[in-house]
This record gives C-alpha cells, structure tokens and sequence, in this order.
C-alpha cells in the first residue's frame, strides 16, 4: 500500500504525465455527460420502451458500448461504433485496394492519410445508420414523445446524430494525442464500466434474495470472476521469446522493435500469443450488429427469424458465429501489427541471426511459422473467453452481470487498463522512478527482454 502511495506521488510529480491524466479525464467526463442529453424534440420522460428494447439482447450490448446513451436517445446515441465499422472496412479494403496497400507502407505520412479517409467513411456510415436509428425510434415510443414535426425531427436528428458521431470520434483522437492511453478505446470501456456498479448490484439482490445458499453461489461466481480475470490478463500478455544472437557490434533502436546489440550478444523478440489485443473483439462485435440490422429490412419470415437468431447473444449460433469471427480477425489483425519481414530484415541488417535460421527470407518464414503456432491457441482462448456469458447466464447469473462474467466487456476492460497502465509506466521509467510493479516494467512489453 505504502508503495502505491508512493508510485501515486510520482505520477502527480511528473507535470506532462499530469497534463496528460487531466486531459483524458475531463475528455471522458464530456463525453460521459454527453450520453445523457436527448436529442432535441425528445421527452425523456417517455423513454421507458426504449429503456425495455435495450434492457437484454443485441441492443442490450450495443447500449453497453454507448454508456447507455442508445437507451436515452442521446446526441451521442450511436457513440464510436460507426467509427469502428469504418476502420475495419478500411483495413480490409487495404488487402485488395492497391492505394490503400501502398498508403500502409507509407509510413507516418500514410497513416495520416488513411485516417482521413477513415473519418470520411465514418460519416457515410453514420448518415446510414441514424435514419435506422430514428426509424427505431418512431417504431418504439408513443406519438407524445415526440415534440417536433416529423420533417424537423428527422432533419435535426440525423444532423446531430452524425455531429455526435463525429465528436465522439474527435473526442477519441485527441486522448490518444494529449492524454494517456488509446482514446478510442478508453471511450468504449467506460462506456462499458458505466453499468458495472448496477450490474454488481443486481447480481448480489438476486443471490442474496434467492432460496437455498444463494450467499455461497454467490462467493462461487465471484472467484470463478476472478480466475477469468487471471486468464484473460495472461492471455493479453503472454509471450513467446525467440533468441536473436548478433555476429557483429550494431546500433539499438534502428527499429520500433528496438533489435541491435553488441558482438556475441544474445538478445530476444517476445512475440505476443494475443498481438492483435482487444480488437478482434471489437471488430467481431462490431460485424455481429449487421446481419440484424440488414435482415430487419426485409420483411419476411425468414429474414425476421434470423433476426432473432442474431439478436439471442446467449444462443449458440450467435456465438458459434462470434467465436469464429474473432478467430479470424485475431489472425488478420496479427497480420497487420506484426510484420514479420520486416522484422527478419532489420535483425538482417543489425548482424543478427536467429540460432539454427539463415538470415532473411528464411527468418521471415520461421517467425510468420512461431506467429501461426502461438496465434492458433491464442485466438482459441480469446473466442472461448468472449463466449462465456453465454455459459454463464445459462447456469444462473444474472444476465447484466454475465455481459462482464469474460466477454467483450471484461476483455476489453483488462485489455484497456493494461495498455493505459504500460503507457503510464514508461513515462514514470523514463523520468527514473519506480514503475507500477515491483520489476519496473509491465510483463510481456514490446521489448527485448
């Protein structure tokens, strides 16, 4: 605790890492306050069917992800999620688009510009989704709820809702460039952790109330919480460490994988079982909402009965079809983050060699083989952890409660936390103080250990 105290002290020490808190949490705090103001020409006493649509379900976690703001007919009603459609587009649009290819390889200048189309494409998508969203509206609550004409309504609504959009998306950018921590990321989780305390709430109610050992039930699901907490921890940074021995004296630092050391040194590259973190999830979550929202445009048996299959996130093809989708987007996003070429040519050019691997093309081959290897299983446990709600609510836990019992919410809490946290270390490292752990430095670090 008396360390704790201590680390607390420096952070508030160092005046940047200060400024940067500050500004990351006045950023959420705006945003979080803005989950709460209703589009105008809404009474929000009127919200009760809303509130009930989005109580369980599809809906239920799309609300989740929002803070609540989809269920009060929030400016920021659509929240990140646009954004985040429009980014997996634009990555995938990059294996088959050759300007898009030629732009990932164009270093800072590219990204830029990949950014910028991605915010354009965030906009298509939004003005897309807000007529479904006021179509839903209009579908849901009574003719009193409403207190402008349908014309000005509809006008305003899908205005505001795309600006809400854009400024959630703004909101995220400027965290990650004057705060702490990956803001668009942050903006999910706390949308997410903003039902937590009530979902604790209900869950302890439940047991407490309930007939026949609710108490140890209780206990039972808190430790079995714990343990997938654990998991999912070690799952975020596991490593596999590949030996890189160097032949002749080279600069560190030439690379962002930092690979350079002195004659006969012996340095290693942790390649990560999770390289692709919380975004497979993300990305999974984010396809799962289109089949309901296209199959609920046409009118027939079949087309609403796949709506209700894909609406039943506790249903097993709804999560037979999101555990093979992370599976998927674990392996391309691992694609993306962890070119192993370029990898191979930098430990090339420095004078290194993996033991027993010839320098090059057949490095670059044995690295892409280790990646698969540790992917595979990786990819396996973070579909089976993103499941687990499903199992839960089936052997008893409430169903608010069972979203965080592993899943999308709990993954991307742990994954969210720990990078904010690696990122607050290494500024108290570089300013010479001891980091958040006893070892001065988060366990699985992009680093040669």
């Amino acid at each position: 605790m008396k360390n704790l105290i201590e680390t607390l002290k420096n952070i508030w020490k160092i005046e940047e890492l200060r400024q940067r808190i500050l500004i990351t949490l006045g950023f959420l705090m705006v945003y979080r306050f803005g989950s709460f103001i209703p589009l105008p020409g809404i009474d929000p006493n009127e919200l009760t069917a809303l509130h009930d649509q989005t109580a369980d379900g599809l809906l239920g976690l799309l609300n989740a992800f929002t803070g609540g703001a989809f269920a009060n007919a929030s400016i920021l009603a659509l929240g990140i999620m646009p954004y985040i459609s429009a980014s997996i587009v634009v990555q995938l649009m990059g294996m088959a688009v050759p300007y898009l290819a030629k732009l990932q390889k164009e270093g800072e200048s590219g990204t830029k510009k990949i950014n910028q189309i991605t915010r354009w494409l965030t906009i298509g998508i939004t003005l897309v989704q807000a007529p479904g969203y006021i179509t839903n509206l209009k579908a849901q609550l009574p003719p009193q709820a409403f207190l402008l004409n349908d014309a000005l309504f509809w006008f305003s609504g899908i205005i505001i809702l795309v600006a809400g959009t854009v400024f959630t998306m703004w909101l995220g950018e400027r965290i990650t460039d004057k705060g702490i921590g990956n803001g668009i990321s942050l903006i999910i989780m706390v949308g997410i952790m903003a039902r937590f305390p009530q979902s604790i709430a209900q869950e302890f109610v439940a047991k407490v109330e309930a007939a026949g050992g609710g108490l140890v039930i209780l206990l039972i699901e808190a430790i079995a919480w714990m343990l997938v907490i654990l998991v999912s921890i070690l799952l975020v940074q596991g490593t596999r460490r590949i030996p890189v021995q160097y032949a002749r004296r080279s600069v560190a630092g030439s690379s962002q994988y930092n690979m350079g050391g002195a004659v006969g040194a012996r340095q290693y590259i942790p390649l990560k079982v999770n390289a692709a973190g919380v975004m497979p999830i993300i990305f999974a979550q984010a396809i799962m909402f289109i089949p309901v929202s296209l199959f609920g445009l046409v009118q027939s048996d079949s087309m609403q009965g796949m709506v209700a299959i894909f609406s039943d996130i506790h249903g097993l093809w709804y999560n037979l079809v999101f555990g093979l989708l992370i599976v998927l987007f674990t392996y391309f996003y691992t694609a993306i983050t962890v070119p192993t070429n370029q990898m191979a040519d930098d430990i090339k050019r420095n004078g290194g060699f993996v033991p027993g691997i010839k320098p090059g093309k057949d490095t670059a081959e044995f690295l892409d083989t280790i990646m698969s290897r540790i992917t595979f299983p990786g990819s396996l446990f973070l579909a089976l952890i993103a499941v687990l709600p499903a199992l839960a609510y089936v052997v008893g836990v409430n169903q608010s409660f069972a979203l965080f019992f592993g899943g999308t919410s709990l993954l991307i809490m742990v994954g969210v936390v720990l990078d904010t946290l690696q990122q607050v270390n290494s500024h108290l490292l570089n300013r010479h103080y001891d980091g958040l752990m006893k070892s001065g430095k988060l366990r699985g670090k992009a680093e040669i250990a």
